[in-house]
């Protein structure tokens, strides 16, 4: 019996960046799991749409696909945008949606790449303050867990750890820099941008980075990205598994 298809399924923007990374992220996890049919659909300003994607799906015959929401929390897109669109798939095309992306050990691996990238090293840690930047969301859920994140950075050894947020929610890129530059032990002050895909609130964050020593990038095809993409769908695959075990 075939594999199903993974469907990973991302925002979207206006800034052509976004898409680009997108793909490329995808290439790579396909990349990782040869014979898996991997595609791609976007919920706003890109093409091709998930209702376009599935519709093809369909007509290629395939009947199981698992949708994999390119989300770093469980905010509003998880829970109400993603489901909306879901259920309107053909008829006959079985459709289950895996968890998002974080939080996961995968996503801290890829922001301390990020961060060595931008030119620190793992003995910069102990006198370094990170700011964990996100996009922002109004959803309490999401912000939790974006703040869970951070310390679990702090937890790998940096000096100090803050949250802030491009929209929504505060506190400020910038905000949260200066706060750092405060703190006692701190010598340089990194930003790590926690987004997937360059886009207007990515390049916000860079602007709130004017004063800070380091700017990652975003997180992008990183390889722990692709692994993880691998182990929601996996995760989903195993679940409806056992419950067909169950039910058997």
């Amino acid at each position: 019996m075939n594999a199903p298809t993974l469907l990973v399924i991302a925002h979207g923007s206006r800034d052509p960046r976004h898409a680009a990374t997108v793909h490329a992220l995808v290439r790579r996890a396909g990349a990782l799991r040869p014979g898996l049919r991997v595609e791609t659909a976007f919920l706003d300003f890109n093409l091709p749409s998930v209702p376009g994607v599935l519709d093809r799906l369909a007509a290629d015959g395939v009947r199981e696909v698992v949708a994999l929401p390119l989300l770093l929390t469980r905010a509003f897109h998880a829970k109400a945008d993603i489901p909306a669109v879901l259920r309107q798939a053909p008829a006959g095309l079985r459709v289950r949606q895996a968890e998002v992306l974080g939080p996961s050990p995968l996503l801290l691996a890829a922001v301390e790449r990020r961060l060595y990238e931008a030119g620190l090293a793992p003995g910069d840690k102990g006198s370094t303050g990170v700011v964990l930047a996100s996009a922002g969301s109004s959803d309490p859920e999401a912000i939790a867990v974006i703040a869970e994140t951070a310390r679990e950075l702090r937890r790998t050894g940096w000096c100090s750890v803050r949250p802030a947020f491009a929209s929504a929610s505060l506190p400020r890129t910038d905000e949260a820099v200066r706060a750092l530059r405060a703190e006692p032990g701190v010598r340089r002050v990194a930003v790590a941008p926690y987004v997937i895909a360059p886009g207007r609130l990515p390049d916000r964050i860079a602007a709130g980075a004017a004063e800070a020593d380091v700017l990652a990038d975003v997180l992008g095809p990183a390889p722990e990205l692709a692994r993880l993409l691998l182990e929601r769908y996996g995760a989903a695959v195993g679940a409806a598994a056992d419950r067909l075990t169950a039910v058997g």
